[in-house]
C-alpha cells in the first residue's frame, strides 16, 4: 500500500511540476503592477475583519518557502493579535507554490481538503515541518501525518493530491497572482500595494498609514 501510495504520489507530482514550470515562465513576464492584489479572489482564504473591510492585507506565500515559515514563527503571532484578532483588517493568504513545487502543491491541496475550519492551523503545521519534510525520509509521510491529524484518511489524502479540478484551480490563482505582479515569496500587499519591509515595524506602518485615510 505505502509502494503503491509512493507511486500514485509521483505521478501527481509530475503533474503539479508543469504547474511549477509554468509559474516559473510566467513569473519572468510578470509585470510589476499590483492592480487587483488587494480585491476579492476566488478561492481566498481569510481571517479577521469580513470582506469589504477598509484594510485588507494579502500574503502571498508557499508552504515550501523557509522565509516564509520564519515570517509565521517570528511575525505573525505579533501581527494576528494586533490587526487580525481585533477585526482591524482582513488578513488574506494565497497560494504561490515555490520549488519543490509539487510538494507546495499537494500541501495546499491537502489544506483545502482539510476544511475551512482546519485551513490555516493545517498551513502552520506544515511550515512549522520543513526540516522534518525535506529530511530522509522525504515529504509523504509528514503530508499524510498531518491529514491524519485533521482527519483524513490516507485515501481521502492520496484523492486530495491527485484531483485534476482542484490542480487546475491551483492553477488559475497562479495566474491570477503573476497577473497582480507577484514573483516570489513572501509577498505581501496591503491594499493593493507590495510592503518591502515584512518585519512587523515595516507592515504595522503600512497598515496604519492605511487605517488613518479618511
Amino acid at each position: 500500500m505505502r509502494a503503491d501510495g509512493r507511486f500514485k504520489f509521483a505521478s501527481m507530482s509530475r503533474r503539479a511540476a508543469v504547474t511549477g514550470a509554468a509559474l516559473a515562465a510566467m513569473a519572468a513576464l510578470a509585470g510589476c503592477s499590483g492592480s487587483g492584489a488587494g480585491a476579492p479572489a476566488a478561492g481566498d482564504m481569510a481571517k479577521g475583519a469580513p470582506e469589504g473591510a477598509k484594510v485588507t492585507v494579502v500574503e502571498y506565500a508557499s508552504v515550501t518557502c523557509g522565509v516564509c515559515a520564519a515570517w509565521q514563527q517570528q511575525v505573525w503571532p505579533e501581527f494576528k493579535a494586533k490587526y487580525v484578532d481585533t477585526n482591524k483588517v482582513r488578513f488574506v493568504f494565497r497560494e504561490f507554490p515555490t520549488p519543490p513545487q509539487p510538494v507546495a502543491v499537494a500541501g495546499f491541496l491537502m489544506a483545502r481538503c482539510a476544511g475551512e475550519e482546519n485551513y490555516f492551523p493545517v498551513i502552520e503545521e506544515i511550515m512549522a515541518s520543513q526540516q522534518e519534510m525535506f529530511g530522509p525520509a522525504g515529504p509523504r509521510p509528514v503530508l499524510l501525518r498531518i491529514a491524519n491529524g485533521v482527519g483524513l484518511s490516507e485515501e481521502q489524502f492520496q484523492a486530495c493530491v491527485t484531483d485534476e479540478a482542484a490542480i487546475k484551480a491551483m492553477d488559475e490563482r497562479i495566474k491570477a497572482a503573476l497577473d497582480a505582479g507577484v514573483g516570489g515569496t513572501p509577498t505581501f500587499m496591503v491594499n493593493g500595494q507590495q510592503v518591502q519591509d515584512t518585519s512587523l515595524a515595516g507592515l504595522s506602518a503600512a497598515v496604519d498609514a492605511a487605517l488613518a485615510e479618511g
